[in-house]
């Protein structure tokens, strides 16, 4: 089988930090470029980081420059989002999915690869 796996989500205070790791199963991750999306209840899925086969450049979502870091280890097969001073709008299903970094979407299709997600929650 051939998947993505996210990990790392969980609850974290405002002001906290979280790494959330995209792992590939059965295949190379390397061959893709790979990115990160989110979804609160009742909004729409938003783009949020996106890395290319060389891990550059990179591209993010304009409200979250200087916060998110998006980076990726051959060695490992994984992805990273690492998130710091979250506040509570951050709070959403975090996925991650190949496909193509481009302006302005931040990611873009086709997406061969989607993972299942994994919960960020943020609060007090």
């Amino acid at each position: 089988q051939e998947y993505l796996l996210e990990s790392g989500g969980g609850l974290a205070q405002p002001g906290g930090s979280l790494r959330l790791s995209c792992a590939a199963v059965g295949f190379v991750l390397d061959r893709f470029g790979v990115g990160w999306f989110r979804q609160a209840p009742g909004k729409e899925r938003e783009a949020v980081a996106c890395i290319t086969r060389t891990s550059a450049p990179r591209y993010y979502a304009d409200s979250l420059k200087g916060r998110y870091t998006i980076t990726r280890d051959a060695l490992n097969n994984t992805v990273y989002l690492q998130m710091n001073n979250l506040k509570p709008d951050d709070t959403a299903l975090y996925r991650c999915a190949t496909g193509r970094c481009e302006e302005p979407a931040i990611v873009a299709g086709p997406f061969d690869y989607w993972g299942r997600g994994t919960q960020v929650t943020v609060a007090e």
